[in-house]
């Protein structure tokens, strides 16, 4: 007797075994236009691998089987060591073979790292997210060691740019690759620093590098199993940047205590702490009292590799939902020939177009801080995109849900865990008023920022009547800045960059579209067919 029901037909295949690196036309000109083509066969390379089957399952095995917290060994000793699946060091020591943690640093590294360095990491950031954590914070912190290590901790500086992973419990001396946390928020303060209670005493003086006793806690202590920390502690003269290793020279533990790991919506593979310091041992960096300024140097680059993730992530559920488009049938046709879901797919696409120029042109600005409006540009769109971006991945991964359907809800679908992980970009290094009120700091403190926007948006002034339009209403708004409006000021600096640079640079069809998707206040109005065509070719590496 046969027990067959059916036979199973039109569903399509996973996507796998794809370059997601040669597959993205946007991204591989933009490589090229702001000055990194040099890294073209490195992130070719990298690419193949990271769209694999091999490394996508390492992603969701990552996830399925999230870190655990061991408080004691079998004696009975505290260890406070964080367990990890297999799969999460097999996808680290990648992170880490790309540099996404110290690329920007190398001493002959070649001219706009941080443009290669962008590539790659949204290329991880569509495998698996969750160890881009370890990568952004070390990355971050990186600059201010280099200048503030203290002496007892000269001999961290080769493993620091080092393309190890390496996760054995020994000093930092010993070790052939190092990462460094953060941990800034405690209970009460959340993105108000300036409340922290954890309290700094000196043992001798108070001068940079010196040894101090830290108490206190943190609610988020990010990435617990790192070799040192960055914190904030109230020193007496205000807060100041302590270095906290987990292993003291000599070998031993220092009292760092961690009670329990979050347990988050997403971000899963991926350990946050809670920890208490229990006259823990740490080292100032920099001046005392200059913590808060120190810290917000390196907040600037974790906010724009929150923007790179969430563009990432986006780029992924967009190219998971044109494959099953390609090859699900209704009606006699493929989905992506249906007129209306051609126009949704499109749409989708162009979205990407615009936010990988402006991404990547964000990432030109950072690799030249010696140039004072590109330190400027830098200044001013890494909040705003961080909020744009990351404030847009949430519906955008739910559209390409509905691409898929039903299957596209389930956790054997890639889609999911997508949703889940993308609140946490638009939540961590500062919400979304945050970095909106931020974007008005800049307008109403930063020296040379109408300079800049004059610059780049005058670049294209009579190309577009929309763009001229939208940039003429904000000069008017950027006269009366108002907090209440902070929100709709920083999403419109975002679209008037991004358009500025697809005026500049994307084909006059392509960039005219996205005027009209994104600038008309008429409402957007549906893409001609030869300019969709044209999007969906070049989103699959056409």
């Amino acid at each position: 007797m046969t027990w067959t029901t059916h036979t199973v037909f039109n569903q399509p295949q996973p996507l796998s075994n794809s370059n997601l690196f040669l597959s993205d036309t946007p991204l591989r000109e933009a490589l090229a236009r702001e000055g990194a083509e040099w890294d073209r066969e490195w992130l070719a390379s990298v690419g193949a691998q990271l769209g694999g089957a091999e490394s996508l399952e390492l992603g969701r095995l990552a996830n399925a089987a999230p870190p655990e917290l061991q408080r004691y060994d079998a004696r009975g000793v505290r260890i406070d060591e964080v367990r990890f699946h297999p799969a999460w060091h097999l996808l680290m020591q990648g992170v880490c073979a790309s540099r996404l943690h110290n690329l920007s640093w190398q001493p002959d590294v070649l001219d706009h790292a941080m443009v290669a360095r962008a590539a790659r990491f949204i290329l991880h950031a569509q495998v698996e997210a969750g160890t881009l954590c370890p990568a952004t914070m070390t990355h971050a912190a990186i600059p201010l060691l280099q200048r503030w290590l203290p002496d007892a901790f000269s001999d961290w500086r080769d493993p620091l740019l080092s393309d190890r992973y390496d996760t054995h419990a020994l000093p930092g001396d010993q070790k052939r690759g190092l990462l460094i946390g953060m941990g800034m928020t405690e209970k009460q303060g959340g993105s108000d620093v300036t409340t922290n209670t954890t309290r700094a005493e000196p043992l001798a003086d108070r001068a940079p590098g010196s040894l101090w006793r830290i108490t206190g806690h943190k609610w988020f202590f990010s990435v617990p199993q790192s070799d040192a920390h960055l914190i904030l502690a109230q020193s007496g003269n205000g807060l100041s940047c302590f270095f906290l290793p987990r292993l003291l020279p000599d070998g031993t533990r220092n009292a760092i205590r961690l009670e329990r790991l979050k347990d988050k919506l997403g971000n899963r593979a991926n350990a946050s702490s809670e920890a208490e310091f229990q006259d823990a041992t740490g080292w100032l960096l920099g001046e005392e009292g200059d913590g808060v300024r120190m810290i917000l140097k390196m907040g600037g680059m974790t906010r724009f590799d929150c923007a790179l993730g969430s563009h990432g992530q986006m780029r992924r559920a967009f190219s998971v939902a044109l494959y099953h488009a390609h090859q699900r049938q209704v009606m006699g046709k493929n989905l992506v020939d249906q007129p209306l879901m051609r126009q949704v797919l499109a749409a989708q696409a162009l979205q990407l177009e615009g936010q990988t120029a402006l991404l990547m042109r964000l990432a030109r600005a950072w690799s030249q801080p010696a140039q004072p409006l590109e330190g400027v540009f830098a200044r001013l769109f890494t909040p705003a995109a961080k909020y744009a971006v990351c404030k847009a991945g949430m519906p955008f991964v739910a559209e390409a849900m509905e691409v898929l359907g039903g299957i596209g809800y389930c956790e054997e679908s890639e889609l999911p865990r997508l949703y889940r992980d993308m609140p946490v970009n638009s939540i961590w290094e500062g919400s979304g008023n945050v970095m909106c009120l931020d974007v008005l700091r800049v307008l109403r403190k930063q020296p040379g920022v109408m300079e800049m926007l004059n610059q780049e948006f005058d670049a294209v002034r009579g190309v577009n009547r929309l763009f001229d339009a939208g940039w003429r209403q904000l000069k008017l708004r950027l006269n009366r800045l108002q907090e209440s409006q902070a929100r709709d000021t920083a999403q419109r600096l975002f679209l008037l960059a991004t358009g500025a640079q697809l005026l500049k640079y994307a084909e006059p069809p392509l960039a005219d579209a996205w005027c009209r998707q994104w600038l008309d206040s008429r409402g957007v109005r549906p893409l001609e067919n030869l300019v969709a065509e044209r999007l969906l070719m070049r989103a699959s590496g056409g």
